[in-house]
């Protein structure tokens, strides 16, 4: 995981082209965020599903940082003022605190047109087959827009009015986070070259492992330690949002993360995938994570 993160922030790290003329500014606040560190857990998604089916990791890095620069685009434009209204993030004064949130809002804006820039590439530069590219770029479109990300913090925006059912917190849960995760293994399998029984399995997965890991976000802004957070815990008690612990409680939470990391697990075993040992790895390291 170390090794892969370093990898995916070493490409990120130029991924403007350097002959583009770009306005120092744009181009500084889009870096800011991109390299404010994280746990590129979507890019690592990426990498090891499509080498649970031999692919190429060197095709599988520009479909890696493409799904790092949309969540990166997301996490800005959710700490401006209009939305989640945040200061801090991974550590670091958010984007908006530094650059204002003109700025914000426009690097946001253009991190997320460059990721379809970065899917392309890896068809120019590693031969990964246009109509397997057409379909990564169908599923970004589509999971990270209206039906997906954007979908899922709409109804989160909404939801502050107040959320009385569980299903409502799991379709914000499901589609603000779930969906990047899902098309995270989707478009490794594509690279891999997964058949359609086995690119369900990976969707599978990803819903369950999805659910698991905001679940775990909720637990941890109650008992998490800010120092490792990076950000300020209790921001859910204090912006009074309904989270999986209101409903049914801390342990309750705990037992449901617990199994739907095992659902998880058993997703990838009923669909046969050749070698999911680092996806097995990577659903128990997020179950145990504390960061």
């Amino acid at each position: 995981m170390e090794s892969t993160t370093a990898e995916v922030s070493e490409e990120l790290s130029r991924i403007i082209p350097e002959h583009w003329e770009v306005p120092e500014t744009l181009k500084s606040s889009m870096y800011y965020s991109l390299m404010a560190g994280g746990k590129r857990l979507r890019p690592l998604l990426v990498v090891a599903a499509a080498e649970a089916f031999g692919g190429s990791r060197a095709a599988a890095l520009p479909i890696a940082c493409a799904v790092e620069i949309v969540h990166t685009y997301s996490l800005i434009h959710d700490d401006l003022p209009a939305m989640d209204n945040d200061d801090y993030r991974r550590g670091k004064l958010t984007n908006h605190k530094v650059y204002g949130e003109a700025a914000a809002i426009l690097a946001g804006d253009a991190l997320l047109t460059h990721a379809f820039y970065c899917i392309v590439q890896a068809g120019r530069s590693h031969g990964v087959p246009a109509e397997r590219l057409l379909c990564i770029v169908e599923d970004l479109a589509e999971m990270a827009g209206a039906r997906g990300m954007v979908g899922g913090q709409a109804a989160d925006m909404a939801g502050e009015q107040g959320i009385t059912q569980l299903q409502e917190l799991e379709f914000i849960h499901l589609h603000k986070t779930g969906d990047l995760i899902i098309f995270s293994l989707l478009a490794g399998g594509r690279i891999g070259g997964a058949s359609a029984g086995q690119l369900e399995g990976l969707r599978r997965f990803g819903r369950d492992l999805g659910l698991a890991f905001q679940i775990q976000d909720d637990i941890l802004d109650l008992v998490g330690d800010e120092a490792k957070l990076g950000k300020a815990t209790q921001s859910d008690v204090q912006q009074q949002k309904v989270t999986y612990p209101y409903f049914v409680g801390m342990d309750a939470s705990l037992r449901e993360v617990e199994r739907l990391t095992q659902s998880a697990k058993q997703a990838l075993v009923d669909a046969a995938i050749p070698d999911a040992t680092r996806l097995l790895e990577i659903a128990d390291y997020l179950m145990k994570r504390d960061h």
